[in-house]
C-alpha cells in the first residue's frame, strides 16, 4: 500500500508540467525577494517553503476532498508546518527580530500561496490527459 501511494506520487512530482510550474513559481519568489524590500524574504526561505509546498499542497487537497479524515490531523501539522513552522524555525536562527515583525503578516500570505498550490497541482494526469478531460466534458455540457 505505502509503496504504491509512494509510486503515484513520484509520478505525480516529475509531471513536466508540474516541475515547470514550480519552476515558475519559485523563480516569482526569488525575484519578488529582490524586489521587495521585506526583512523576512529572502532566496534560502523561499526555496524552503516552495519545495515543501510542492511536496505536499496537492496531497493536503486530496485529503479534503477525498474525506480521508484519519488523516486530517496530519494534514493539518503539515499544512502549519509548510506555511509557518518552516519559516518561524528558520527565521529564529537567523533573525529572530524579522520573525516578530513579520510572522503574523507571512501566515495569511503563505496560506493563500500554498492553498493556490493546491488547486494548480491538485489534477493527476498529463497535460494532454487535462485537455481531453476538458472537451469531453464541454461536449457533455452542450
Amino acid at each position: 500500500m505505502i509503496e504504491k501511494l509512494s509510486e503515484t506520487l513520484l509520478i505525480e512530482y516529475k509531471r513536466p508540467w508540474k516541475l515547470f510550474t514550480f519552476a515558475i513559481g519559485l523563480s516569482l519568489l526569488i525575484v519578488g525577494s529582490f524586489y521587495y524590500k521585506a526583512p523576512d524574504w529572502d532566496i534560502p526561505i523561499s526555496i524552503i517553503m516552495a519545495t515543501l509546498s510542492y511536496l505536499t499542497a496537492s496531497w493536503s487537497l486530496h485529503v479534503l476532498t477525498e474525506r480521508q479524515w484519519s488523516k486530517l490531523p496530519l494534514m493539518l501539522f503539515i499544512v502549519w508546518f509548510c506555511i509557518d513552522g518552516s519559516y518561524a524555525i528558520y527565521w529564529y536562527f537567523k533573525d529572530p527580530v524579522a520573525l516578530a515583525l513579520m510572522r503574523d503578516v507571512n501566515f495569511l500570505a503563505s496560506l493563500s500561496l500554498y492553498l493556490m498550490c493546491a488547486l494548480v497541482w491538485y489534477y493527476e494526469g498529463t497535460m494532454k490527459q487535462a485537455f481531453s478531460l476538458l472537451k469531453k466534458t464541454q461536449k457533455e455540457t452542450v
